[in-house]
């Protein structure tokens, strides 16, 4: 047995052990002591239901043959965290599949399975979208830390594009923004307690790699005519529906999404977009990127930030983090062995070899609480959390005999001293 693999089975066992004699199965709530200010829970306790619809009438990208574009009901299973009814009492768990599609693990969090939703106000939407392939429980920490705060989140199962159905790739690359686009539809007119504190018409997008192409898609921006003819892409030049300047992609658009964050968004590394096409995306939108992402590429990812001129744009980058960076939950315990069907240990499909998972996570928190205020919300004092010196070394800390902040004090607003280290935030108002 190879050396590396012996430490990882012997790392798995003693971690299990520890994590059996603590009662704590895989937590996806955890905010160290160092998080940002914004990253922290909020004042709602938070319920959790699983939802299974289908878009009807969706066209079957698996099963086209030649000109011949079959059409069925396409299933989604939704996550969907709200705050809950006053009284709930933290703490909960979900049974989830590993990147292997078959390990089924434990994950625990603060959300109450079915829990009685709040009453008496209606929430802003969140709609997240895991990466190709993924699940609805990848950026969990997300969705159960924005309920918190007084938002509707919805985390899709992509059919074709998760762990244990995960198909070719063209179905994820034309039904990735048609199912964000059918979400906010059908969270929109769902009924019941539930659908009683649903405002989707302020809603905001979270997409991660694949879920971020999609977002950047349903936000406006449309494809380019070469990736609608790629051999390896979706048949039968399906993807032009997305195509910039056309009228299908027009009718895409949604008006009630007012805010997008792409994290490590995929598609521009690959000729996806150009200029026209990012220019045409409209919804203020924050990208989120590891500096050194070789997947969906850094400078792709930065050239999207430069070049999307037609709205307002923050760029987020965490310095020598990889693909990884920001949106997966920290590594099941279970994923840290070798498994079968898989050439690399499930654990590298979630973890950074630089950053601290947990970490990123909790930086993540912070900057899509104060963008979605911002945006969802109309809190303008969020717009503070992104007057930054654009690298945060650059900061200076100034504090008086307080602790207070002085004139001089320009370090990461909600970071502590020390604690931005790594980090760089970037933005270009609409127009420039």
């Amino acid at each position: 047995m190879p050396r590396r693999t012996q430490h990882l089975l012997a790392a798995t066992a003693a971690l299990t052990t520890t994590v059996a004699a603590d009662a704590l199965a895989n937590p996806i709530d955890q905010i160290r002591p160092d998080a940002p200010e914004l990253a922290a829970y909020g004042a709602f306790s938070v319920g959790v239901q699983t939802l299974d619809v289908k878009i009807p009438d969706s066209v079957d990208v698996l099963g086209v043959e030649g000109k011949d574009v079959p059409r069925y009901d396409r299933p989604l299973t939704l996550e969907v965290w709200y705050p809950a009814a006053e009284g709930t009492v933290p703490g909960g768990s979900y049974r989830a599949l590993i990147r292997d599609g078959a390990t089924e693990v434990t994950l625990t969090g603060q959300a109450v399975r079915d829990a009685e939703p709040a009453t008496g106000t209606r929430f802003p939407l969140i709609v997240i979208s895991h990466g190709y392939p993924g699940n609805r429980y990848l950026m969990a920490h997300l969705g159960e830390n924005l309920a918190s705060k007084g938002y509707v989140t919805v985390s899709i199962d992509h059919t074709d594009s998760t762990y244990s159905d995960q198909a070719a790739f063209g179905s994820t690359l034309f039904n990735r923004p048609l199912d964000q686009a059918f979400v906010v539809d059908h969270m929109a007119g769902m009924t019941g307690p539930l659908g009683d504190i649903v405002n989707a018409d302020q809603t905001g997008v979270i997409g991660y790699s694949m879920g971020g192409y999609g977002a950047l898609i349903f936000g406006g921006a449309g494809v380019t005519q070469a990736s609608t003819e790629f051999s390896w892409g979706a048949p039968n030049g399906l993807l032009s529906a997305h195509l910039a300047g056309s009228d299908s992609h027009e009718a895409l658009i949604d008006p009630r999404v007012k805010a997008v964050i792409a994290i490590g968004p995929w598609g521009n590394n690959a000729g996806f977009w150009d200029m026209e096409g990012l220019a045409g995306l409209r919804v203020p939108t924050m990208l989120m990127a590891g500096g050194r992402d070789d997947v969906s590429v850094y400078s792709a990812m930065r050239t999207i930030f430069d070049e999307a001129v037609g709205t307002d744009r923050h760029l987020l980058t965490f310095d020598h983090a990889n693909h990884n960076a920001a949106a997966p939950m920290p590594a099941p315990i279970e994923s840290w062995a070798p498994v079968e069907g898989l050439d690399f240990v499930p654990f590298e499909h979630y973890a950074d070899a630089v950053w601290d998972t947990t970490r990123m996570n909790n930086i993540a928190q912070h900057f899509a609480t104060a963008f979605m205020g911002l945006h969802l919300k109309d809190e303008a004092d969020m717009a503070g959390y992104f007057d930054l010196v654009p690298t945060s070394s650059d900061g200076l800390v100034d504090l008086d005999d307080a602790g207070v902040p002085t004139e001089d004090h320009t370090y990461w607003r909600g970071f502590a001293p020390r604690t931005a280290a790594g980090l760089m935030f970037e933005t270009k108002p609409k127009g420039e």
